[in-house]
């Protein structure tokens, strides 16, 4: 049983070393990068440097961070596979795009 444990504790951190985490720059009213590819798991931080907030929402309302203040922060962490495009519901012009696998 203990080595079970040990076992299972073992695969635990290496799923745990596995996951990343990936910084999305919101800046002169655009994501950057716009595009990113992650895997199930991974954390995704969207930071606000603009001098006023915005929203990273989901298209289809996988997501939706509501306002980010200037200069915070948001983040996520997929569970599900799938192309999430997103944008800001404060600025209709800023688009962007996240796939998990």
């Amino acid at each position: 049983m203990l080595a079970s444990l040990a076992a299972l504790a073992s695969w635990g951190n290496a799923a745990l070393a596995a996951q990343k985490t990936y910084a999305i720059t919101i800046e002169n009213m655009q994501f950057n990068p716009p595009n990113l590819t992650v895997k199930r798991g991974d954390r995704v931080i969207w930071i606000n440097k603009d001098l006023f907030p915005h929203t990273v929402t989901a298209d289809a309302h996988a997501f939706d961070s509501r306002s980010i203040a200037a200069n915070a922060s948001w983040s996520y962490a997929p569970a599900k596979a799938g192309n999430y495009p997103y944008g800001c519901t404060f600025h209709p012009t800023m688009h962007g795009a996240l796939t998990v696998q």
